[in-house]
């Protein structure tokens, strides 16, 4: 969905469909515009799309790993196009540090510890055995 479309969704709809809340991608849309100008201040061909339906596209890849092929297909841009894009804003949003999670000594070292138990008990699968009645049947030989 382009973002002239999802501007019009509600603060819940629109973090269903990219992930983050609109402050937060107007943070991101920020990122991206000052990367922008730097790549750009030497020059260069104008982009195909404009950097809020980039940063919608690649956020939209990250909510729901869709294949580059239907992102493209649903922007208008080809497969190479659609990775290179969400490779850059990828790329850019990791530079910028302000999105990135703690580490794990900073973990480590704050006294709020959540434990998250879970039971994972394996069954075999259940196959006839080879050979037998149950399984498949066995071809009959032709006497005639």
């Amino acid at each position: 969905m382009r973002y002239e479309e999802a501007k019009r969704l509600t603060e819940g709809q629109f973090r269903r469909l990219t992930g983050v809340k609109r402050p937060v991608f107007e943070i991101m849309l920020g990122e991206v515009h000052t990367a922008h100008a730097l790549k750009k201040a030497r020059g260069g061909r104008p982009n195909k799309l404009s950097l809020e339906d980039t940063l919608m596209m690649a956020l939209e890849y990250l909510r729901e790993y869709r294949t580059y092929f239907h992102i493209g297909g649903s922007y208008g841009v080809s497969e190479s196009y659609a990775y290179k894009v969400i490779r850059w804003v990828e790329d850019t949003l990791i530079k910028s540090g302000k999105f990135s999670l703690p580490g794990k000594k900073t973990l480590l070292k704050s006294d709020e510890y959540e434990i998250v138990l879970v039971d994972v008990a394996e069954t075999p699968i259940e196959r006839p055995k080879k050979g037998s009645e149950n399984g498949t049947r066995e071809r009959k030989s032709d006497t005639r």
